[in-house]
């Protein structure tokens, strides 16, 4: 298969129009040669009036308002490979990186998605949520690398196929922790998620977000995660140590609040995983707390629960 067949690449961006134009540019220099989607996720800086100028070889797809992470499903709906590349606007896959990974998903017809090891800066400090991944303490079971129940959504490559069979990414979730529930998903239709080492992508983080807004939202889909897919003592284990580190950041109220405002859909879209899966959870749980006892930075998004 032609390396140009074998993927798409698929970046979301809001109101980053610089910085996304010189990502843009950085991968639209790789030798896999691999098609470009854009999602302008209602951007207002005029974002897609400058890539429509400078990049025409770029697929562009605007949304008229910020829809989250759920912009993604909007791109998967226009690739037809078989292999989907995800990266924002601040970050960009590492020459070869993208052959590697397809060479991965083509050798083991099981995994769904490969998580890239991210680097952070001109200085490539490893980020520390990749050195929580290499650590996993999930089986191997015969995978080429950690075997995962969680991704980082701005750097994996995913097999098209999963990410349909899964649904995508669920809209109320927006952004925080929204890899979650798709993982969960992913993993009770048997696909399986692994990091590798040499699949790099480099992050190169500009202006912070708002980092208040988006603890707050992984607070709240935390829990809205646990009662949407886990057996009810497991919900409400993680539900009470995220309502306690809620407490801890004076953000109990906040969260509390849009939390219980949502939780009607929620039970009403409840479907609990099966007990493989939920003791996979279960045991990436207790290690997180284990580790934050130790004051040791827990795995990627299992952050939020301790």
């Amino acid at each position: 298969m032609a390396s140009l067949e074998r993927g798409t690449i698929v970046v979301l961006t809001h109101n980053r129009r610089v910085q996304l134009l010189q990502t843009l540019r950085a991968l639209t220099q790789l030798p896999e040669g691999w098609p470009i989607i854009v999602v302008d996720n209602g951007s207002t800086d005029g974002t897609a009036r400058a890539v429509a100028r400078e990049l025409p070889s770029v697929m562009l797809i605007r949304s008229r308002r910020n829809i989250g992470a759920a912009a993604r499903n909007i791109a998967v709906a226009y690739v037809h490979t078989a292999y989907v590349a995800f990266c924002d606007d601040d970050t960009r896959w590492q020459a070869g990186s993208l052959d590697r990974a397809a060479g991965i998903l083509d050798g083991d017809s099981r995994i769904g998605i490969v998580n890239a090891r991210v680097l952070v800066g001109d200085a490539g400090r490893v980020d520390p949520a990749c050195a929580q991944m290499a650590d996993s303490s999930l089986d191997r079971d015969g995978l080429p690398g950690p075997q995962l129940l969680d991704f980082m959504a701005g750097a994996c490559v995913v097999r098209t196929r999963a990410f349909y069979e899964a649904g995508g990414y669920w809209p109320p979730l927006f952004f925080g922790g929204e890899e979650e529930l798709l993982a969960l998903d992913l993993a009770v239709r048997g696909w399986r998620m692994v990091y590798m080492e040499d699949v790099v992508a480099r992050h190169f983080p500009c202006h912070p977000r708002n980092g208040r807004l988006r603890e707050r939202l992984r607070l709240r889909n935390g829990i809205w995660v646990a009662w949407l897919r886990l057996p009810a003592g497991q919900a409400w284990r993680e539900t009470l140590a995220l309502l306690r580190k809620a407490h801890r950041r004076r953000l109990l109220r906040i969260v509390l609040l849009p939390t219980l405002a949502g939780m009607t859909r929620v039970l009403r879209e409840r479907h609990v995983i099966t007990p493989r899966v939920a003791a996979m959870r279960a045991r990436l749980f207790s290690q997180a707390l284990a580790e934050a006892a130790e004051d040791v930075r827990p795995p990627p998004n299992w952050h939020s629960m301790v």
